[in-house]
């Protein structure tokens, strides 16, 4: 019979490797792994863990929705396609080598488990197996939630290249980022990695997910160029404005509420007071940042465009999520305003700039998740907080961090994004993306109007 356990993760413990154990009261004949007992407390936390991944999975309907209201209707099915493959080739290929290379640790005995290299390892394929009665989480359940998390950062690319990129290469990119590179930098700060090492702070993934999607969208939206009609031929920029508004604030409400199994989920341990406690905390940071970027982006952008766009605020409340991710336990309530607000300037400026460097990025995906990623991850070197009590205190550490995992996610894209694009396998014809890759790549309309009204390639 085992007793009840009593979580000892701290609320900085976030998604590190062994960092939430559970210790076990007694033991009296453990016998049987399968047959093993181990209490209420394992119950719950395998419980509320399992219900957050269901939150950050609902996220994929989230981003499905901002990517369709934002670009043509002629592309509708297009983007629906790359949401629907972007998990369905994440959790495969995450079952069977993302999760070696990102935990990899979890397959090996301990004594092996300390020679592995701090960059590159690899466990096993599948998902691990424990027997261990001091457990705090069934391998079920901890694959799901982590699988997820892969699925997200792939996801995120897909607004960046919207209208313009052939089907199958999209498909190459998702089965490789999801794979290979976010494994790799994810194992760095999250799998017990040479960032762990280095003391780099990232609770939920402001870096580790969202700079790492961020980063491969610019390099995504530098190789393709601009959609046609998106720059006349002396550069000056023309708007292209999405189908549906309706859909993408849809959908950045779907994001948000799905941010509460992203953030709060990552806290990783919830039978506890001190637990609980953190995790309601970490949800009222996640609220008071993406209010504060959406209400802080609207009046930038009503300042400079004379109108307050919804489009800048559903993406300042974005940001402001992206933005606290990282440091949602670290910082006070009021200082996770200062957070979401500082985000919410950073999304308006970046848009503005990348439209100035002819970078065409329908959906702001850089901006929200590269640069607010980005940011998250620095507010913590910058500002005191839990993890870092002086001011400047972290800011090398997070500098490094931080640049590691966008320069990694970027390099590594722009080579496979420039390889496709050298062998004529990376973007769809122009008459293609006139006609919309809805026809061109699908053979098929989302809505039954635009059969009647045209959509054939010329």
């Amino acid at each position: 019979m085992i007793g009840i356990g009593t979580s000892l993760a701290s609320v900085a413990s976030a998604q590190d490797e062994a960092t939430a154990v559970t210790e076990v009261v007694e033991v009296a004949d453990a016998g049987d792994a399968a047959d093993l007992d181990l209490g209420v407390g394992y119950a719950l936390d395998n419980a509320v863990l399992f219900f957050c991944a269901i939150l950050v999975l609902f996220m994929q309907a989230g981003f499905a929705m901002v990517e369709v209201g934002l670009n043509s209707a002629k592309n509708t099915v297009n983007i629906l396609a790359k949401n629907v493959m972007d998990l369905s080739v994440g959790a495969l290929l995450f079952f069977i080598v993302g999760f070696g290379i990102m935990y990899p640790t979890s397959y090996m005995s301990e004594a092996d488990a300390e020679t592995v290299s701090k960059v590159f390892a690899f466990g096993g394929t599948g998902i691990y197996t424990s027997d261990d009665p001091g457990r705090t989480f069934s391998p079920q359940a901890d694959w799901f939630f982590q699988a997820v998390f892969a699925a997200t950062a792939a996801t995120i690319v897909s607004g960046a290249v919207a209208g313009r990129m052939k089907f199958t290469a999209y498909l190459v990119y998702s089965a490789i980022l999801t794979g290979l590179i976010y494994p790799i930098s994810g194992y760095w700060k999250w799998g017990g990695g040479w960032l762990a090492d280095l003391g780099f702070q990232d609770f939920a993934g402001s870096a580790v997910v969202h700079a790492v999607g961020g980063f491969a969208g610019l390099a995504g939206a530098i190789f393709l160029g601009p959609r046609l009609g998106r720059y006349t031929a002396d550069g000056k920029s023309v708007p292209l404005p999405g189908h549906n508004v309706a859909f993408a604030a849809l959908g950045v409400f779907i994001l948000w509420v799905g941010w509460y199994g992203f953030n709060p989920g990552s806290q990783l341990a919830f039978q506890g007071t001190g637990d609980i406690d953190a995790t309601v905390f970490i949800a009222v940071n996640t609220t008071l940042a993406a209010a504060a970027g959406a209400f802080i982006a609207t009046f930038v952008a009503w300042g400079l465009f004379g109108k307050p766009d919804l489009t800048m605020s559903l993406n300042g409340a974005l940001g402001g999520l992206v933005g606290i991710t990282a440091c949602c336990d670290a910082f006070s309530n009021t200082m996770s305003i200062v957070v979401g607000g500082v985000a919410g300037v950073l999304v308006v400026l970046a848009i503005v700039a990348l439209d100035k460097l002819k970078i065409d990025d329908p959906v702001g995906a850089f901006p929200v998740h590269g640069v607010c990623g980005v940011w998250g991850c620095m507010a913590m070197g910058i500002f005191p907080n839990t993890h870092f009590p002086t001011a400047f205190e972290g800011f090398v550490t997070q500098g490094i961090g931080t640049a590691a995992i966008a320069v990694w996610a970027f390099v590594c894209m722009s080579v496979i994004f420039g390889a496709l694009k050298a062998v004529g396998h990376l973007r769809v014809t122009p008459e293609e993306e006139q006609a919309g890759l809805d026809i061109s790549e699908h053979g098929m309309h989302a809505y039954p109007s635009d059969a009647v009204t045209g959509g054939a390639i010329a």
